[in-house]
């Protein structure tokens, strides 16, 4: 390995050690080895190991201990540690917070049963399948998709229990859809960091993950189909009472009790009614898209000021919340407490989301300031390959070989962010290379992954059905999602 000397711009008092191509790519190559080792084999916590990872390739790569951590006393350069963390989740901390209160609002509120209920009135029993994958879609916009499980899970065992055909017709198209929104579209947290790493609109992040991800979710639910027809699981008995049992007692928040609450009123016990709820998921969704038009269709003026002010997902998110917090909470019996508690309660599992995604961000911070990245860059644009491609197989790699979507997003971002940098590209192919990278998060979903397990217990799929139809589904999202993408990227 070739070795320079360079002491002129280092900080650190010591002359640094700065490795050539070739030793940026060793290095490149060690850590991604490191950090796959430490979540596989040691079971490191994914932040910490993001985290040590980072700091052992910039050391690696000849950063100073000062350029990574500074000194006890503050110079004005800021250190890398604390710009990755800090600059990635400055923009992605607000969004994926908002989105999480808002998801749990409509989660508590019953907006999921009045969702499939009214689909399911709309399909048919017969279509009741198609039903079920269309609640997955609308409802896992604001919804996590372990959440959206755990809500709408007692649904699907109702409609196989009254068809009397296997469970997997019915619970694969709405994991097809909860699976799709989760990855390919904000404000889930997944494309949100890979926005925030690459610099990317977030309507444009809207506009081409439901382009993508809509014609990859018929994919899935054409699989579904066949698939749910061959292999016959039936209907978890002791999974159904558990889950009778656990929404009997969920923490739903009790009205005002100022408010009265006699036979004539029953507001608090009114369903929720779907134009409501669709007002209320679409608000954020056609804010930010309106803002994201109106920057690139009109000159500046006063109008187009307002519509990106109101588009802001800060803002966008924001009204959302309180358009939820009134027609789903005060408006229907509910407490400012009770409303309070909800969306505190919400906040608790996002603090992992949080620290992995900021973990992510040091590392892209430490990949570019090394060198490594650049190096990465010559060597991808040498394979003569397109971003895209590689970007989904590099998402593709690190998620069949660790398991976590998160981590295979914000590493991947990381790597290729110098791809895209300085080349000119709009923000419609960004948009793209994100679905490309989303797509690749979510391929072949198998036993090193916590998804995997939790679809398998939840609906009582053995393993080998549970590898036959949720991993093969999961493929199918993701090579469909990518294959769109990468077809309008040639158009876009």
């Amino acid at each position: 390995m070739s070795v320079t000397c360079a002491a002129g711009g280092r900080t650190g008092g010591l002359p640094a050690l700065v490795p050539g191509t070739a030793g940026l790519l060793t290095v490149a190559a060690l850590g991604i080895a490191l950090l796959l080792l430490l979540i596989i084999k040691v079971r490191l916590q994914p932040f910490v190991a993001l985290l040590a990872v980072s700091v052992a390739v910039g050391l690696g790569a000849g950063l100073s201990v000062t350029e990574l951590f500074g000194t006890v006393q503050k110079s004005g350069a800021v250190p890398l540690v604390e710009a990755g963390m800090g600059g990635t989740l400055g923009h992605i901390a607000v969004i994926i917070g908002l989105g999480t209160m808002l998801g749990s609002v409509l989660e508590v509120s019953g907006g999921a049963e009045a969702l499939s209920a009214r689909l399911l009135a709309l399909f048919g029993e017969r279509r009741a399948p198609l039903a079920m994958g269309v609640t997955g879609v609308v409802f896992g916009i604001p919804v996590f998709f372990d959440v959206g499980i755990f809500v709408l899970a007692p649904l699907v065992y109702a409609a196989a229990r009254r068809s009397g055909k296997s469970i997997l017709l019915y619970a694969l198209p709405l994991l097809a859809g909860l699976s799709m929104t989760h990855a390919f579209l904000p404000p889930h947290p997944g494309p949100v960091a890979a926005a925030g790493l690459l610099h990317v609109d977030l309507g444009w992040v809207i506009l081409m993950g439901a382009a993508a991800g809509l014609p990859a979710v018929l994919a899935a639910w054409a699989y579904a189909a066949w698939i749910g027809r061959r292999v016959f699981v039936p209907v978890p008995e002791e999974m159904e009472a558990a889950a009778e049992e656990a929404r009997r007692a969920a923490p739903i928040p009790d009205p005002d009790p100022d408010q009265d609450q006699d036979q004539d009123t029953g507001k608090a016990e009114a369903p929720v009614a779907l134009g409501t709820l669709l007002a209320v998921i679409g608000t954020p969704l056609l804010l930010i898209l309106l803002a994201t038009f109106s920057s690139v269709a009109f000159a500046p003026s006063t109008a187009r000021s307002v519509a990106e002010f109101f588009g802001h997902p800060f803002v966008a998110l924001t009204i959302a919340l309180l358009l939820a917090y009134w027609l789903l909470g005060l408006r229907r019996g509910w407490s400012l407490a009770s409303l309070q508690a909800v969306s505190t309660a919400s906040l608790k599992p996002v603090g992992n989301i949080l620290l992995v995604v900021g973990a992510g961000g040091i590392f892209g911070a430490v990949l570019k300031a090394s060198g490594v990245a650049q190096a990465l860059a010559g060597t991808f644009d040498g394979a003569g390959l397109p971003v895209v491609v590689l970007a989904w197989l590099l998402a593709v790699a690190l998620r069949v070989a660790q398991g976590s979507a998160t981590v295979a997003i914000v590493t991947t971002a990381g790597i290729i962010a110098p791809l895209l940098s300085g080349a000119g590209h709009s923000q419609a192919h960004l948009a793209l290379v994100i679905v490309a990278v989303s797509a690749g998060s979510i391929f072949a979903s198998h036993v090193n992954d916590g998804g995997f397990w939790m679809v398998a217990k939840y609906f009582g799929i053995p393993e080998r059905q549970t590898l036959k139809s949720w991993t093969v589904l999961e493929s199918v999202l993701s090579v469909a999602g990518f294959a769109v993408a990468g077809i309008l990227t040639v158009v876009v």
